[in-house]
């Protein structure tokens, strides 16, 4: 399935009604598990470190440092400048990364080319200047090991991300029930409690294969619900308790409370941070609602709510020093209500733990695009809904994980500082990102950057190393969890640039592919060959090995390369890359699929019929162009080769190509088929170091005409059986049927390599390939049209 990748405000987006009704929607998605951070954040401040006094000090101290963190992090720092930083609408980590790498040469993605840069898509925020080029950009695009750490950033930023989906599902739904403690004795709530979590948890993981569109309109009015409700709650308390509490709101009561606190005060702000736990969920799911929305309905009601449900715990405990209970959400709501909040609180923690969880999968899919996670099987569950995917194995690991994070902890207080420090070093990334795009994409001078770095940066270092702090008490999780996972995706990341470096030093000549034939006992068999591989020029080595065991191929033989690009999304018109390898004669073409990180790939009956689509309009544009047209291109920028036909590469659109022998195309206006020369990338060293396209080769308009006076009616007719002879090959190629050649490969670390190389390539990298998905799964092969190369990679 090949699903729109236009996002779900692109009509009518400008009307209110319509920015109202996405504010509205944005509640069930991006905001579940910030509104669920009332439940836990007073249980995990007030767990050790600090008591609650009779002058309330500590309560007050800590409602200013919630008030002010609310409001510098989520407000300021990401409402009113980090979700400015989205790539087409998109946001996210990898979003920062992929606006970076196509504004400076940082880039460690393979096979890359300066095709990629003609995407509509690929669109930068200002148009590069070299006399205006940051000396920041220069340093950061001139050492390789900038390029390296950058990308370690990204990847700490993810596991954290990865992180926070094993730890928010267990600590939000284990803070809601514990509810139950007041509805039954101590003895029974101790054993109740867990079971019920862990139960809650299970279904909620057995569920996700259906999709989250079936319910999905339930999530909205849910989390609307339970904000009204922490609202009254919150003037209810307020007004009862204490009306004066807003006082409290001044940064005066924070240096109040750690004056007093000192040390334990300042090792308390771990649990203080849980406040914003969920803020990058607003900059994450970004792409599903426009930038207005969501500042929107935070500034209008999740900000506002939140401070109120705050505000009235603080009341509350203000009057409440000596409790049966210890500190925590349900002691402040009345008796009489606490059935209904309880229940409304489950429901609104499990479309939190939602949130989470598929933003989890998202992110694992990004950076199985990015070669950095191994192959794993992705399931659109939706047909009409863009990105609502489902990862089996990735689904039931982290289920496993929340389950034994539950019966482990046992308690909000270890949980709370697991999640903190995951939340606060994904912000700390996002920070430092953004910095860069603050330079690098936005032009800005530095010190706009560094002060934004400082001023946020040291904010949430603070709370950073509060949490370090808890290192003993639960911190230990997320970071065991990033160094596990960073080991699994850079290892996976630097075999898959060593194997492309090996395919591309090995790769055969194109005459060694033309001089195959009966001559030498090589036959051609009905039905197409897709070779897929992740070079765009010259012939992989597994076909050479093919050929070899095999002495033959077939009649229509077509070279994929199926690879990812720096943009969230490839429009359809822009995908197929398609171009010949040798004569006319030879029948085979190279094709290159480009997907974008966000992008979700076609089922294999939709490409395999697509694509034949896609090289029959080649056919016809190729023959129009090369038997009696004449092409004009307006713009001198526009690079040409002189090179063979190999090099010559089409953009094939949606729109199939008429035939006419007379077509004008605007490419300003919308592509279908535009044909130019590309340079192709050598080497990963040329990847970072080649030159981009230069701006104006967006604005070229390709013509071509025929020259009837220059042809006769006899050479007309011969291009046209010629034109006719070889898409009748291409069709009864297809009826013969398709044949997917992929490699099968063993990597191995060459003699004399480094211990920490032969044993992340002869060990982990090779454990990780047996034991994930091959890539015939992760292409959608049928096991019946699978052919594997058997290849030994010596890198």
């Amino acid at each position: 399935m090949d699903l729109s990748h236009g996002k779900c405000w692109n009509t009518p987006k400008d009307s209110w009604k319509n920015i109202l009704l996405l504010a509205y929607q944005s509640l069930g998605v991006v905001y579940g598990d910030l509104s669920i951070s009332p439940l836990y954040v007073y249980t995990s401040t007030f767990a050790e470190d600090i008591t609650h006094s009779d002058t309330n000090e500590e309560i007050y101290g800590v409602l200013s440092f919630v008030f002010w963190t609310l409001t510098l992090i989520p407000l300021f720092k990401y409402v009113f400048v980090v979700l400015r930083a989205d790539d087409n609408g998109e946001g996210g980590t990898f979003a920062l990364y992929s606006l970076i790498c196509r504004h400076a040469k940082v880039s460690l993605l393979p096979n890359r080319q300066a095709a990629d840069e003609s995407l509509s898509t690929y669109k930068l925020e200002h148009p590069p200047e070299k006399k205006t080029t940051s000396r920041v950009k220069l340093i950061l695009e001139k050492y390789k090991a900038l390029h390296t750490a950058l990308l370690v950033l990204v990847l700490l930023g993810t596991c954290m991300v990865i992180g926070d989906g094993v730890l928010t599902p267990a600590i939000s739904v284990f803070s809601a029930v514990s509810g139950l403690e007041f509805s039954m004795s101590k003895e029974h709530h101790q054993y109740a409690v867990i079971p019920i979590t862990c139960f809650i948890l299970v279904c909620l993981f057995a569920l996700q294969h259906y999709g989250t569109h079936r319910v999905g309109f339930l999530f909205a009015p849910i989390v609307l619900t339970w904000l009204l409700c922490i609202s009254a709650l919150g003037l209810y308390n307020i007004i009862h308790w204490n009306p004066h509490v807003y006082q409290a709101l001044s940064p005066y009561y924070m240096f109040k409370f750690l004056k007093k606190t000192r040390i334990s005060g300042w090792m308390s702000l771990g649990g203080i941070l849980l406040c914003i736990t969920g803020s990058e969920a607003m900059f994450a799911d970004l792409g599903h609602f426009s930038y207005t929305a969501i500042q929107i309905a935070f500034t209008s009601l999740v900000y506002p709510a939140l401070i109120l449900a705050y505000m009235g715990q603080a009341a509350y405990l203000s009057h409440h020093h000596h409790s049966t209970h210890h500190i925590s959400f349900y002691i402040t709501v009345p008796a009489c209500v606490r059935w209904p909040v309880l229940v409304v609180a489950i429901l609104a923690s499990v479309v939190g733990s939602q949130a989470i969880i598929s933003g989890t999968f998202s992110i694992i899919n990004q950076s199985q695009s990015l070669s950095c996670f191994p192959r794993v099987k992705v399931v659109h569950t939706s047909d009409k809904m863009h990105g609502q995917i489902y990862i089996p194995e990735i689904n039931w690991v982290l289920m496993i994980l929340c389950i034994a994070v539950t019966i482990g902890f046992r308690d909000t207080k270890h949980m709370g500082n697991a999640s903190g420090l995951a939340v606060m070093t994904v912000m700390l990334v996002t920070t430092c990102l953004t910095s860069l795009v603050i330079i690098i994409c936005w032009k800005k001078p530095p010190i706009v950057a560094l002060l934004f770095l400082i001023f946020f940066g040291s904010v949430e270092l603070l709370y950073f190393s509060a949490s370090l702090t808890k290192f003993t008490e639960g911190a230990w999780l997320p970071i065991l969890l990033a160094l596990f996972l960073m080991t699994i995706m850079f290892v996976w990341h630097y075999a898959t640039i060593k194997k492309y470096e090996y395919d591309l030093h090995n790769k055969v000549s194109l005459d060694w592919l033309l001089a195959l034939g009966p001559s030498l006992g090589i036959a051609r068999v009905p039905g197409i060959g897709l070779v897929f591989t992740d070079l765009t020029s010259g012939i992989p080595a597994n076909f050479s090995r093919f050929v070899t065991n095999l002495p033959a191929f077939h009649r229509i033989l077509v070279f994929v390369c199926v690879k990812s690009v720096p943009v969230p999304f490839v429009p359809p018109a822009e995908r197929y890359l398609v171009g010949r390898v040798g004569p006319t004669a030879h029948r085979s073409y190279r094709c290159i699929v480009r997907y974008g990180y966000r992008d979700v790939h076609q089922d294999v009956d939709s490409f395999e019929s697509e694509l034949v689509n896609r090289l029959a309009d080649f056919i016809r544009y190729d023959w129009c162009q090369a038997h009696g047209a004449s092409s004009s291109i307006e713009d001198n920028h526009v690079p040409h080769s002189n090179e063979s036909s190999e090099c010559r590469l089409a953009v094939i659109g949606t729109v199939a190509f008429s035939g006419s022998p007379a077509y004008e195309i605007e490419e300003s206006v919308q592509p279908q088929i535009v044909s130019v020369d590309f340079p192709t990338v050598e080497s990963v060293t040329d990847v970072i170091e080649m030159e981009p396209v230069l701006n104006g080769a967006n604005e070229k308009r390709v013509r071509f005409a025929i020259d009837e006076e220059s042809e006769t009616d006899g050479s007309r007719l011969e291009m046209q059986m010629q034109l006719q002879d070889e898409l009748e090959d291409l069709y009864q190629a297809q009826q013969s049927g398709t044949a997917f050649i992929l490699g099968h490969s063993h990597v191995q670390a060459k003699q004399g390599s480094s211990v920490f190389k032969r044993v992340a390539i002869n060990f982990g990298y090779n454990f990780l390939r047996r034991n994930c998905r091959g890539p015939d799964v992760a292409l959608k092969v049928p096991p019946v049209s699978l052919l594997e190369v058997g290849m030994v990679y010596i890198v």
